[in-house]
């Protein structure tokens, strides 16, 4: 009987002793094999520069990007395509699907922040001189209403009043804000709303006639990171996701998304305003009410 129950005990020792080494093993030291991070399409050049930087400290990790819309990235996670890391360019695709719970919410970070801006060809000849006139143009190429930037372009159309008159023009939809931008910079239309760091990007071949209004756009441009639910990575490939997601918000990572026109999203500081205006807005009320007195 004691053998019996010692033999148990070891078992048991070796079980644990086990446990603890995968858990090791999946620290990012360890990290390696195939990575799939899918990512919104105005991040692709920075992406790549800050790959082949991230292999330099992790030569065993493959990455591969898939680039498109942030809402043809949802659809495809939520059909089943391996992600690790969704990288969108706004929040309500990455919010639903941290309500499906194929995003881990813990891990979500809002990390750049955008502008959207209104582009015409290098050069090119146009009547329009902001998002308010926009109307004069003969036709204008923008992003589907599935895509964060075609979203945000319809908002400033509602919040100018002009929403009925734009849908009126010549309008060429793009999948994505590459075929917009690609639309504009080959000619094929008058104008176009990208972001900032798409007209960046090709400062060669497109002019930018101006930014969004003030006021007209009352949703941040987020693009929040964060780790998807992937049930076939290996330990390995796991702790690989997380040293990479570790990694895009280093400040070497930083240096890169702002040389191609994002910023750092400054949500403490946005967070310390609201705070210390809501502090002044009870001040002003203790004062009235006690001049009331």
């Amino acid at each position: 009987m004691k053998k019996k129950i010692l033999t148990v005990m070891l078992a048991g020792v070796m079980a644990a002793g086990m446990s603890a080494g995968s858990v090791q093993a999946a620290t990012t030291e360890d990290a390696s094999g195939d990575l799939y991070v899918f990512i919104a399409a105005s991040l692709a050049n920075a992406m790549d520069e800050i790959q082949k930087d991230f292999n330099e400290e992790y030569p065993d990790v493959n990455i591969l990007f898939n680039a498109d819309s942030s809402g043809t990235l949802q659809t495809q996670i939520e059909e089943g395509s391996r992600c690790d890391i969704f990288f969108s360019a706004a929040s309500k695709q990455m919010d639903a699907l941290v309500d499906e719970e194929l995003a881990k919410k813990d891990s979500v970070v809002d990390l750049l922040e955008n502008k959207v801006v209104l582009i015409k060809p290098k050069d090119g000849e146009t009547k329009v001189t902001g998002f308010e006139n926009i109307t004069d143009a003969k036709n204008i190429a923008l992003a589907g209403e599935n895509v964060p930037v075609g979203q945000y372009s319809r908002e400033i159309f509602k919040n100018l009043g002009i929403e009925d008159d734009v849908n009126k023009m010549e309008i060429n939809e793009g999948k994505n804000v590459t075929d917009v931008l690609a639309s504009v910079s080959e000619g094929s239309n008058e104008i176009g709303i990208v972001y900032a760091t798409d007209a960046t990007s090709v400062a060669d071949k497109v002019d930018v006639i101006a930014e969004a209004p003030e006021g007209s756009l009352e949703t941040p441009v987020l693009y929040p990171v964060g780790l998807t639910v992937d049930a076939e990575a290996s330990d390995e490939e796991a702790a690989a996701a997380d040293a990479f997601l570790e990694y895009l918000q280093t400040d070497d990572a930083m240096k890169v998304f702002e040389e191609y026109g994002f910023a750092a999203y400054k949500a403490d500081d946005k967070k310390e305003e609201t705070a210390e205006d809501a502090k002044e807005d009870k001040t002003e009320e203790t004062d009235t009410a006690e001049e009331a007195k």
